[in-house]
This record gives structure tokens, C-alpha cells and sequence, in this order.
């Protein structure tokens, strides 16, 4: 198997977050519709792993790829 490349990763992200984007929505307002003060809690840990997402993130925008690059007005 090759080495997939930052852009194929991306994509990946991309269409997994558009699938479950509608489904995290409804799955934070029944939490705090039910459980206010535990999802505020919970909240808080998930803001937690996204600090670790946005390293991981991080390293991604730094990742050294023989690949061309594109400047960011060549995307939406």
C-alpha cells in the first residue's frame, strides 16, 4: 500500500465530519435538554481531545510532503 498523502487524508476527515456533523448535533442538544450540568462536563472533556486534534492538526500543516504545493486561495 502507499503513502497516502495529506490531501488524500483530508478528504477522508472531510467526509467523515459532513456524515456525522448532523448526527453530534442531536446528540448534544438531547444532553442538554436531559442532563444539562453532565453535558457541560462532558463538554468540557471533548474540548479537551480537540486541543489534541488541532496539534495533530498542527503537525499535518507542517508535515514536510514531496508533493506541489498550493496555495490556500486555491481552495473555497
Amino acid at each position: 500500500m502507499s503513502k497516502r498523502t495529506d490531501f488524500d487524508i483530508i478528504d477522508e476527515v472531510e467526509q467523515i465530519r459532513t456524515k456525522n456533523n448532523v448526527n453530534w448535533m442531536d446528540i448534544l442538544r438531547l444532553a442538554f435538554r436531559h442532563a444539562p450540568k453532565d453535558a457541560r462536563k462532558l463538554m468540557a472533556r471533548v474540548n479537551e481531545y480537540d486541543g489534541r486534534i488541532s496539534a495533530l492538526l498542527v503537525e499535518l500543516s507542517r508535515n514536510g510532503e514531496d508533493t506541489e504545493e498550493k496555495d490556500a486561495s486555491d481552495f473555497p
